[in-house]
């Protein structure tokens, strides 16, 4: 039913419409994820803090998502052949009754005993994981301990224990780079399957062994594939070690349409020294202890902003600094003085943030916490400060 147009309105042909307002920009943030398999360390603290307070800040000026799936990267190898491992070598054991660091101690034992299971042996696991969405219990259980971490420092759950499948079967995913001429695939000759972006002047990189196992970039591919292209801007969070492989990524995402940009956060070293979570040493220095000791004798407030002064702002995108505890404390002391003072009343939150976003859609985590600090740092309205940071 139309509305009846009255002699007044034909009278007045109506005004100029309203300018509709800017749409904002759509950004998907994918950092790396970390194996759950082990303790929280000093480096994986700093990389979930990057992407937490680039999701959080981020989704004051643009419409922003985070992709963080564990489901996605269960089918490598290297999950997978930890879980083979804990059957075989523990089996029924209380996962449920354990910590951190005693699964943790397990997943040493099986980097150290240096077998590869055979394919045959981690197919049971993989259809498992891809058709029933199964998760080992020893995973589970890590995963519930870090939900555990991530309240207590105020960090947004991107649904850790949730089944969050990628959007594409691994043949579906090798189909598309296929037609878009980026997929060298050897299987009907008893090969692997190599990404292909020679013609960019990049190398070929091996993403399914002969035997059908993807690696990290597979299940990668598998996850963003389809997602990049419903969004303007995909931020990729790694490890620098894995820099050549977010090179091949960053070029295959662009072509679904996004400007893809590559954030490289450094590790964390102990003792001058960086080393791998297959190594251990993380006793007294994972997530639950330092959490536990800083909450002994500051308030929950003042360790989740003072983890990402101490993480984001004084330890910085590179990895030269050494981990140190007493630094640590002296950022969540300073964190209370900054909550203490409280904002900047009726200061224009979406400016003050848009300054850090640097010609991007996303924001740099470091340049706006960095801001928090300094001789004339930035004062935050205390709705926004607690939104990002807390």
């Amino acid at each position: 039913m139309t509305a009846p147009t009255t002699a007044a309105a034909t009278a007045r042909p109506a005004g100029p419409a309203a300018p509709a307002a800017p749409r904002r920009p759509r950004v998907l943030i994918a950092p790396v994820t970390v194996t759950p398999s082990k303790p929280l360390t000093p480096s994986h603290l700093k990389g979930l803090l990057w992407a937490d307070v680039m999701y959080r800040a981020t989704g004051q000026v643009a419409d922003a998502a985070l992709r963080y799936s564990h489901t996605a990267y269960h089918p490598t190898e290297q999950t997978l052949g930890f879980w083979e491992f804990l059957d075989r070598a523990v089996g029924d054991a209380d996962f449920g009754a354990m910590d951190e660091e005693g699964i943790g101690a397990l997943y040493v034992r099986f980097r150290q005993e240096g077998r590869r299971a055979p394919a045959a042996a981690l197919r049971p696991y993989a259809d498992a994981v891809e058709h029933q969405g199964w998760t080992h219990p020893a995973a589970l259980r890590v995963l519930e301990l870090w939900q555990r971490h991530y309240a207590r420092l105020g960090m947004h759950d991107p649904g850790l224990t949730a089944h969050q499948p990628p959007g594409l079967a691994l043949d579906d995913a090798l189909g598309l780079l296929a037609a878009d001429g980026l997929c060298l695939d050897q299987r009907p000759m008893g090969g692997p399957v190599y990404l292909d972006l020679t013609a960019q002047g990049l190398p070929l990189r091996q993403i399914v062994t002969a035997d059908g196992r993807p690696n990290y970039l597979a299940c990668a591919l598998r996850d963003l594939l389809p997602l990049a292209g419903r969004y303007d801007e995909v931020v990729l969070l790694y490890d620098p070690d894995l820099d050549a492989d977010y090179q091949l990524l960053q070029r295959v995402l662009q072509a679904r349409g996004p400007a893809v940009h590559r954030v490289a956060v450094g590790r964390v070293p102990i003792d001058g020294r960086i080393r791998s979570a297959r190594e251990g040493g993380w006793h007294g220095l994972h997530a639950g202890a330092l959490l536990d000791a800083l909450l002994s004798g500051h308030d929950r407030a003042a360790v989740a902003l003072g983890a990402r002064l101490y993480f984001l702002a004084c330890l910085g995108p590179g990895q030269q600094e050494s981990f140190r505890a007493g630094l640590l404390v002296q950022q969540v002391r300073r964190a209370r003085r900054i909550l203490d003072a409280g904002g900047a009343p009726g200061a224009p939150a979406a400016e003050l943030i848009g300054r850090h976003r640097r010609g991007h859609a996303h924001v740099d985590a470091y340049r706006l916490t960095s801001g928090l600090l300094g001789r004339r740092p930035t004062r935050l309205p205390p709705d926004t400060l607690r939104e990002v940071f807390l």
